[in-house]
């Protein structure tokens, strides 16, 4: 499988991400997270696959993340509630995405994508 790189193309974080992974040549298939947003199967697999807890796949400093009231409501649903508020809004998710065979990427910083795709920039 090919990374595939799930952004929202006006983010400058995940401009910088982006161009991190051109720079690695690390080859990718871009995903706009607003045309294609990911939706309840794959979340769920990637949620899973993440070892990372739901919250953190919430985008907390977004707009929408706010005018929802979120931060109040979330703690009252369940995983499978705060999976399919995901899937109805790209704009709810943490961006930029990575996912690979081997890991899934949320959010952009340098030294945890450079240590979990060292194996590929050699």
């Amino acid at each position: 499988m090919k990374n595939i790189f799930i952004e929202y193309p006006k983010c400058t974080t995940c401009k910088k991400a982006k161009e991190w992974l051109k720079e690695n040549n690390i080859e990718f298939v871009e995903r706009n997270i607003i045309e294609e947003t990911p939706n309840v199967e794959e979340l769920t697999n990637w949620i899973k696959n993440s070892k990372q807890e739901i919250k953190k796949w919430f985008n907390t400093s977004g707009l929408k993340y706010k005018e929802l009231n979120l931060k109040e409501k979330l703690e009252h649903m369940s995983n499978k509630e705060k999976i399919e508020l995901l899937a109805s809004n790209g704009m709810l998710i943490k961006r930029p995405l990575l996912i690979s065979d081997k890991d899934i990427l949320i959010g952009f910083k340098e030294d945890i994508w450079k240590n979990a795709l060292q194996n590929n920039m050699e």
